[in-house]
This record gives structure tokens, C-alpha cells and sequence, in this order.
């Protein structure tokens, strides 16, 4: 509902940005721990979560150009805007291109690894989805039901009409999605089961 948190001095803190960086830690954390516990190689872990950020930003963005490109030949100062425009099935496939190259560089079973970050992704999303809320993108459509929000300070979102709160619904559904795969990851046998449940 207010996208800057915080103001140092000159530095402005947000609260998309702020969330982005709580998921990609928890992220981070979660699978380097989950690691450990499946004695795979938690040293691993850090570059590939590198790999998959790196590999998701620019996929989300290469994915957005694509798509919004007769708006972007209108006004070529959106190439420039690294703050906004990004597509989230870009960034999928450009984290798990990253991941693969990375595995494959490293001598690592791409499966076996690909099954461990993919909770740690669905997490990070709902964190990630927060921020969206707080920023006021990725809005619902107007609503009179008692659970629509209300925007006043957007720069995204219609401010004063009540709206399906997506942002937090898909949260909630991320934070369980990531719940449903740890408990998955403990019950299949066959690599790469988990990473596809992901994907379904």
C-alpha cells in the first residue's frame, strides 16, 4: 500500500525492493540448509542462486521487450527502465537456462539441484508478491466485496476504488505452494519430480 518504506538521507528504501531482497535471502537460506540435509554441496547453493537471479532478471525483461515491443520502437527510453517490465514466465525460463548452464559447467546433476531451489523459488515469489502490494502493481479488478483494498498513493494501481487484493492471494498461494513442495520433496524417489511439480 506504500511503496517507499524509508527515507536515509538521499536513499529511499521501497517496499518492492525490500521484499525482492527478503525472498531471494530466504530463499538463499532455505535451500542451502535443504542442501545440507540431502548432502548435496551447500557451497553449490550460492551460485546457483546467483545463476537464477541473474538468469530471471533478464529473462523477465528480454520476455517483456518481446512482448511490449511496438510500444518500446514508440518510446525507446523503456529499454532504460530497469525498475519495471518484467514477465514472470521470462523469468522462469531464463533462471532455469542459468541454472543449467551453471550444473553443467560445475559437473552437478542438474536434476537433483533443479528439485532443491524450486521450493526455494515458489518462496521467494511470495515474498516477492508482497512487494507487489506494497507498490500497488499487479492489482485485481474492481470489487465490492468486504476483502477489496483501497490504493491512495500508487503510482500503478487506480487510487480510491476498492480492489481484489491479487497481489495478497497470490502470496498466500506461493507461501503454501512452497509448503506443498517441501513435503512432496520428502515423499518422491525420482529426480526432477519436484522442479516439475513446480512448473505444472
Amino acid at each position: 500500500m506504500k511503496n517507499e518504506l524509508l527515507h536515509i538521507g538521499p536513499f529511499t528504501i521501497y517496499g518492492y525492493g525490500l521484499m525482492i531482497a527478503i525472498g531471494v535471502i530466504s530463499a538463499y537460506f532455505t535451500a542451502e540448509y535443504r542442501a545440507k540435509k540431502q548432502g548435496l554441496d551447500p557451497d553449490r547453493v550460492f551460485g546457483l542462486v546467483v545463476c537464477a537471479v541473474l538468469g530471471g532478471f533478464l529473462g523477465a525483461k528480454l520476455l517483456y521487450f518481446i512482448t511490449e515491443l511496438p510500444a518500446i520502437i514508440k518510446n525507446l527510453s523503456l529499454l532504460l527502465d530497469l525498475s519495471n517490465g518484467f514477465v514472470v514466465y521470462g523469468g522462469i525460463i531464463g533462471g532455469i537456462f542459468c541454472c543449467l548452464v551453471y550444473c553443467r559447467k560445475k559437473g552437478m546433476v542438474f536434476l537433483k539441484y533443479f528439485d532443491l531451489v524450486m521450493p526455494s523459488v515458489a518462496l521467494a515469489q511470495g515474498f516477492g508478491r508482497i512487494g507487489c502490494f506494497l507498490a500497488g502493481c499487479c492489482y485485481g479488478e474492481e470489487t465490492d466485496s468486504p476483502i477489496g483494498i483501497v490504493f491512495h498513493e500508487s503510482a500503478y494501481a487506480p487510487n480510491g476504488v476498492k480492489l481484489i487484493p491479487t497481489q495478497l492471494i497470490s502470496s498466500g498461494l506461493d507461501f503454501l505452494h512452497f509448503l506443498v513442495l517441501i513435503w512432496l520433496a520428502r515423499k518422491v524417489k525420482a529426480d526432477g519430480q519436484v522442479a516439475g511439480c513446480y512448473l505444472i
